[in-house]
């Protein structure tokens, strides 16, 4: 009889180890199979959230941010494309880093919707891969669409700014939990796994897990 697991996704669009790391999850899930009934659920970080709209150069960005020089974040980005590769998950050429509130309230109504975990991985992949704006409203319900989410109710979410106080709420209660970096993966509300872990790595983290409960 297979084992349930309720798994907290805290994560930001805008990150790429989010991307990987989700993949990674996925793949150890589908190489465990039947032996785990595993729930996942995705909660807001906002890796940007001063940035205006229409965002900001990634280069001057994580250059202030982080301190890196144009050559360096070449090489990180590289390296981010061959881990991506190695779990399924193909990085374009990303080049503006955006805001992604907008995006975390549409997460937060697909989650009342049902299909939550579809459209975060369309949301991964229309920056990541396709170097779409996430806080522009028309990517966002075209990623809503092709996950059959009713298009119109997503433009009225997003118009109305419906879900906003919903979506900090989460934000500030993660963060008082001492969470300050993303990806941060929760099994079962009571162990912590960080990063875009390899698949092998969420692969012993969930048998020892079950092993335990």
């Amino acid at each position: 009889m297979a084992q349930q697991l309720t798994i907290d996704f805290v994560s930001d669009i805008a990150c790429p180890w989010c991307a990987i790391g989700l993949s990674s999850l996925q793949l150890a899930l589908s190489r465990l199979g039947d032996a785990v009934d595993a729930r996942i659920v995705v909660h807001p970080f906002e890796l940007n959230p001063e940035m205006g709209p229409g965002g900001e150069a990634i280069v001057d960005y994580l250059g202030k941010k982080y301190g890196r020089t144009p050559e360096q974040i070449a090489e990180t980005q590289a390296m981010i494309r061959e881990r991506g590769e190695s779990v399924g998950f193909a990085f374009g050429p990303r080049t503006r880093a955006y805001n992604t509130f907008d995006a975390h309230r549409l997460m937060h109504w697909a989650g009342i919707e049902g299909r939550q975990l579809p459209l975060k991985m369309a949301l991964l992949r229309a920056y990541h891969a396709e170097g779409k704006d996430p806080g522009d409203h028309e990517v966002l319900v075209e990623a809503a669409r092709s996950v059959g989410l009713d298009a119109g109710e997503a433009r009225d979410v997003l118009q109305s700014g419906r879900y906003a106080d919903d979506v900090r709420a989460e934000e500030q209660k993660y963060q008082a939990m001492g969470i300050h970096s993303v990806p941060a993966i929760i099994f079962n509300q009571r162990y912590l796994v960080s990063g875009g872990q390899p698949v092998e790595t969420f692969e012993q983290a969930i048998q020892q897990i079950l092993s335990e409960a």
